[in-house]
Parts: structure tokens; sequence; C-alpha cells
């Protein structure tokens, strides 16, 4: 497989990759303007940017680069003991500089939504005109072959697919399944697991959540960590119909994201 089937073939899957390109060279190296190295969230490599300590350097840094999401552009001195103050001194004695650019082709964050009903198909529609990948999970069988718009759907009772397949660490999570019991079961079982999702917004009223945290309380003890838990989920903006709730659950989802504060988020109205 080459480079662009490779790149075709984890934007079809939904899993990230960086691509690494050598986009300057001044001096000697082991390595031509163009070279280029795949590196995916599964570990697969493929391609070279020139071997020996560059490409070492080059695939660790490429796995740095999956956690955090990110696009950066970096110069390396191949020159072993020398400091300069504008690259990266790697221990090679060819003496050239070389820059490389590292891409990171992949969705902003995994978001999976727990219930297929008027809310969560409202909130897909918008989270889908943005660069999130989206796994609805739903055992209904009409409810889910009636959704639209999500990367994958999985028609399986919600513990289950939890339990059998995990939660990618650092993604977002919406509950909004048919009943308590489900919600409650889905939230208990990320705790048990020890998965570390960046948010869980459950959608709920006031005396459900009371009830909720009674049971999580009673089951984990009074220690147990819910700084990820917003619930009930959303921003204050207003309004309840489901396109109304599905805006101020995405605007939630996106400032967690993108680390914004100074907003009136309905877990602190309580």
């Amino acid at each position: 497989m080459d480079i662009y089937d490779a790149i075709n073939k984890y934007k079809k899957s939904g899993s990230g990759c960086i691509v690494a390109t050598v986009v300057a060279k001044s001096g000697e190296g082991p390595v031509e303007v163009g070279k280029k190295m795949l590196v995916g969230a599964d570990g697969y490599a493929v391609g070279t940017v020139g071997g020996g300590a560059l490409e070492f350097h080059a695939r660790e840094r490429c796995k740095q680069l999956l956690q955090t999401h990110e696009s950066v552009m970096e110069k390396y001195l191949l020159n072993e003991g020398e400091v300069v103050s504008d690259a990266t001194t790697l221990p090679m004695v060819c003496g050239g500089e070389v820059s490389v650019f590292y891409e990171y082709i992949g969705p902003d964050a995994y978001i999976y939504v727990f219930g297929a009903g008027h809310v969560g198909q409202a909130t897909v529609n918008i989270l889908k005109t943005m660069n999130f990948h989206i796994t609805v999970i739903d055992e209904r069988e009409p409810v889910f072959a009636a959704f639209e718009g999500a990367d994958r759907k999985v028609n399986t009772s919600f513990t289950e697919f939890i339990g059998s397949e995990g939660i990618e660490e650092g993604s977002f999570i919406l509950v909004c399944t048919p009943s308590h019991k489900n919600d409650y079961n889905v939230i208990y079982k990320v705790i048990e697991l020890g998965l570390k999702p960046q948010y869980i917004g459950m959608l709920c009223s006031i005396p459900k959540l009371n009830d909720f945290l009674e049971k999580i309380y009673e089951k984990f003890g009074k220690d147990v960590d819910l700084t990820n838990l917003y619930s009930p989920v959303g921003l204050d903006t207003g309004g309840g119909s489901p396109e109304e709730i599905a805006v101020s659950i995405s605007s939630e989802i996106l400032a967690v994201l993108h680390e914004k504060t100074g907003h009136r988020h309905m877990r602190w109205l309580k």
C-alpha cells in the first residue's frame, strides 16, 4: 500500500494519521525534498523521510502529534554536538539541515451518541457539518434504521457496545437514550471500565440527575471523578425543541473541545 492509498484508507475508517513531508533541505543529508512518511493511529507506517536518527525522531514525533491532532513544521540540524536556536539537533554527522511538515489527517474528535432519537438526530445534523467522526448506538430497530448522517451506526445494546469496543480516549459522549436506566448504565460502564472520555453529556432533568448522582456515589464512592460529566447537558442558550437542544449541546461540545471559558453551562445552574 502506498501513502495515498493509506491516507484514503484512514479517512474512510475515521482513524487518524500523520503524514511527514520533507519540505526543505540544505547541505548534506540522507533525504530529498518531497519524501514522505505516514504513521497511522494503529501503528502502521509506510514511506520514508531519510532513515537513521531523522526517521526515528520523525516517527516518534508522528505518534505524539496523533495524540494532539496537530499539524506542525519542524527544522532539524543533522550534526551531533552542534546547537542552533531554530532547529532540533539530531545525532547524525551529515551536517545539513532539513525541514519536515507534519500534517494531521483525521477527525478533530470522536463523538459517540447513545440514543438515536430526536435529540440525537438533531445534534448529529449539526455536528456533521464539522470535522467529527460520529458513532451512533441504539438497540431499537425502527429508530436505528431511520437515523441518518452518522459515520457509523451500531445496532446493539448500549452497554454491550462499550464492553466490546470501548471508547476512544479524549472522546465526547452524548447520552440521550430512551430510558433513565439505559442512561445510567452507559455512564456506569464508562466509569467501571476506567475509560477516559473528555466529555460526557447526559440529557436529563434535575431530579433525574440527583437520583443518578446518588446511585453513582453509592456504587463508586464520593471520590469518583465526575469532572467530565456535563449534566444537564448543554449551554444555557434557551429553547426546548430537539433542534434548540441540539444547538445547546453542539455549542457545549465546541466550547469544551476548544477550551473556551465564560459560558453558562447547564450543569452549573442546578
